[in-house]
């Protein structure tokens, strides 16, 4: 939990029983309940951030496959068509 163990959890609860007068113990648990409030809502707000750039990034790979195919198919074609020779066309008009 947090990289603290079980052993050092229960030192630091039992010096905060002794370091805090029973009478701050309402006040405690409310300002423990709020800031476990609080890093629950940044964690949800993080999470869901998150999942919302992780929905872009989907919606975005297939249009990059599609530009990538598209790509190479023209390229495909321009090669072919350079491959081919050009062929020259005979007319039979003559040279004055």
């Amino acid at each position: 939990m947090f990289g603290i163990s079980w052993a050092e959890f229960l030192i630091v609860l039992l010096v905060a029983v002794i370091v805090i007068p029973a009478r701050m113990w309402p006040d405690v648990a409310r300002f423990l309940a709020r800031a476990i409030k609080f890093v629950r809502g940044v964690i949800w707000k993080i999470t869901d951030a998150s999942e919302k750039i992780k929905e872009q990034i989907d919606l975005e790979k297939p249009i990059d496959d599609l530009i990538k195919t598209t790509t190479d198919d023209i390229l495909a074609d321009f090669s072919e068509v350079r491959k081919t020779p050009k062929k020259v066309a005979k007319t039979g008009a003559k040279k004055k």
